[in-house]
């Protein structure tokens, strides 16, 4: 076997960003708020249809939650269903002017 060439990046932190997106900040944060969504339902050993029942707030939002098809939510929709499961959510928010291009990716 051959040992070939390779270039190691490393990522930004933000996969989004990291590709070029240019939603990347709020892609990254439905990405971290659905993650503790998914987090909450495995600890609680909740299916979709109990986050249901427990929340009021429909399975099939858990189900696109879960899929990661995050798409139709808003960010203060993500943090709303947390309060629903009864979570406290804190956000630190970090600004600092954008580089012409702050893609490790990019060429």
């Amino acid at each position: 076997m051959s040992e070939e060439q390779f270039e190691l990046v490393q990522g930004s932190g933000n996969v989004y960003r990291d590709f070029g997106d240019v939603d990347a900040d709020v892609r990254q944060a439905k990405a971290l708020l659905a993650a503790e969504i998914i987090k909450v339902l495995e600890k609680e050993d909740l299916s979709t249809r109990d986050a249901q029942v427990r929340t009021g707030i429909n399975h099939s939002e858990f189900v696109q939650i879960r899929s990661a098809n995050l798409g139709r939510f808003t960010i203060d929709r993500l943090i709303s269903i947390l309060g629903r499961l009864n979570q406290q959510v804190e956000i630190t928010i970090t600004t600092h002017p954008r580089t012409t291009d702050s893609s490790p990716m990019a060429s």
